[in-house]
């Protein structure tokens, strides 16, 4: 291994919810290698906290395709093209037995977390296809291979998401295009606090009790950091992982069951 294998000077990378987060971490990441980064949010108080901190960076709703359309315009106009695809954004989507869910909520998250990432891949293929070394991660979730009580519509969304992933690898293998997907565990944060709070409410438990249980689905007892998913989306993106295609990588610090 040498060091010019993580060396990402000249290539552009597009993350979606990109601005804060998970998302934030991986660019960051991407960023601090020399790559050229363009990030998406749907909030524009945290797409104007990117700009700042010097990413390009534009509001954009991946659950709509003309916004999608729009938003690679804007991609080959500031970055010249597109050698990774970064398909970060997803929503957590309603908590509560299957029989009390509100239907739109149902479709609402399945179109940010599987439709969103259909359309960035359908129009990001033109300017990956003129990439040398093209990369597509798409981001899953521990709950795309675990069933989880409680949170079905993410988790059939994010199982999804895996389908998705292994049949693209598939397609577009012959033209060099390689298309992975990360599932990670719990991720500290604002979002799995609020994760948290629901299925706390939901089983009428305590909020510290809950959380207690959610470190506690790895066997290394803890929540999973940003920075761990953006080291997975580096490597997966790099030079390291050139015959590494079609996979599902967890990073869950060995989550085998979720509450």
């Amino acid at each position: 291994m040498t060091s010019s294998a993580l060396d990402f000077s000249g290539r552009r990378v597009l993350v979606t919810a990109g601005a804060a987060g998970i998302g934030l971490a991986i660019a960051t990441s991407f960023k601090s290698l020399g790559a050229d980064v363009f990030v998406t949010d749907i909030d524009p108080v945290v797409v104007d906290n990117a700009k700042a901190a010097g990413f390009v960076a534009a509001v954009s709703d991946v659950s709509d395709e003309d916004q999608v359309r729009t938003l690679m315009t804007s991609v080959v106009d500031n970055l010249g093209g597109l050698d990774v695809l970064v398909n970060n954004a997803g929503v957590a989507g309603p908590t509560g037995p299957v029989d009390s869910l509100d239907s739109d909520a149902w479709k609402a998250t399945f179109d940010v977390n599987i439709h969103g990432q259909f359309f960035c891949v359908k129009h990001a293929l033109p300017l990956l296809r003129k990439s040398s070394e093209a990369s597509i991660i798409n981001m899953s979730s521990a709950a795309g291979r675990l069933g989880m009580a409680g949170r079905s519509p993410y988790s059939a969304s994010k199982w999804a998401v895996i389908g998705f992933t292994k049949s693209l690898a598939i397609e577009l293998g012959a033209e060099g295009i390689r298309v992975n997907a990360i599932c990670p565990g719990a991720v500290d944060g604002p979002r799995i606090d609020a994760v948290i709070a629901a299925k706390a409410d939901m089983v009428g438990r305590p909020v510290d009790e809950v959380a207690a249980l959610y470190r506690g689905q790895s066997s290394l007892g803890r929540l999973i950091d940003a920075t761990d998913i953006a080291n997975m989306a580096v490597f997966l993106s790099s030079g390291l992982a050139r015959n590494v295609n079609g996979q599902a990588m967890a990073v869950d610090g060995n989550t085998d069951k979720l509450f």
